[in-house]
């Protein structure tokens, strides 16, 4: 196992602790996150190595296909190493033409617990995310009715840790107020840094701060001055995209996505990079 020797050390969620650096299993299912993978034998590759290389939290949800992804993390890894934590999330569905209706009524999210629990082959779920907002990302308004749902499903012991995705710093407080929550998941990265704030309040908490899209997603990140910087070192824009999320604070845990195991072993290169306050200084404009 290479754990320590993984960039950005280890973190605690709750009583989990886990790697830094954990996968995002998104981009194993097929085209826009739909259907199987074009290649079923290389996905399992990817999740063997992932755990090969000491990555302790891999990030899923039951929506990643539909199911696709929970089944070959199944087929692949079960049963899990112990020191292994999946993190799922629910409150969003998929329709036939690949969008993210909302699913976040009570009888939808207890179905998604348990579809989840049968997909993945446990009898709990480390940690579950409602997922809030829509596909244009966070939106206001009031949490109280699904998010005490799955406080009932981790009082009758099918969740360990709960966790909101996609959310306002109000919805946040929100579900704070009504049962701890050990991380948040929004979309951030060098270019698009609204939670900054947020980060920093968590971070005062001991809660994660978990960025989703950490590349850009669908829109890679494009900035002249990341640009800058990757050539000074003689490295990629996403190499240097990693390592400064890193560093940003202490409380953010990485989980990006890749169907290669080369450019996992990559993406875990680039994370640990080592910065200078000029490399630093420089970045941190790019979402200023």
């Amino acid at each position: 196992m290479l754990s320590t020797a993984l960039p950005g050390g280890t973190w605690t969620l709750g009583d989990l602790t886990i790697t830094r650096f954990g996968y995002g299993a998104m981009q194993l299912a097929g085209p826009w996150v739909m259907g199987p993978p074009a290649d079923h034998d290389g996905a399992l590759a990817v999740l063997r190595e992932v755990v090969d290389l000491g990555i302790t939290h891999i990030d899923t949800s039951d929506a990643y296909g539909p199911q696709v992804t929970n089944q070959l993390i199944r087929e692949a890894l079960h049963p899990y190493p112990e020191s292994l934590h999946i993190v799922t999330k629910v409150g969003a569905t998929r329709d036939q033409q690949g969008g993210w209706p909302p699913a976040r009524d009570p009888e939808s999210l207890r179905r998604a617990v348990h579809e989840n629990l049968e997909n993945l082959g446990l009898d709990v779920l480390d940690l579950v995310n409602l997922r809030l907002g829509n596909a244009e990302g966070p939106q206001p308004g009031p949490l109280a009715e699904p998010f005490e749902t799955l406080v009932e499903l981790q009082q009758q012991g099918l969740i360990r840790h709960l966790g909101v995705s996609t959310a306002t710093p109000e919805q946040v407080a929100e579900a704070q107020a009504i049962a701890p929550i050990v991380c948040v998941q929004n979309m951030y990265n060098l270019a698009y840094r609204q939670d900054d704030e947020l980060i920093d309040v968590l971070a005062e908490q001991g809660v994660a701060y978990v960025p989703y899209f950490p590349l850009g997603g669908f829109s890679p990140l494009q900035s002249s001055a990341l640009e800058t910087v990757a050539a000074r070192l003689a490295a990629t824009p996403m190499s240097v995209a990693l390592a400064w999320l890193l560093r940003r604070s202490p409380n953010i845990l990485l989980i990006p996505g890749t169907s290669s195991t080369a450019h996992l072993r990559e993406n875990i290169a680039g994370a640990g990079l080592s910065l200078s306050d000029e490399d630093l200084t420089e970045l941190d404009k790019i979402g200023g």
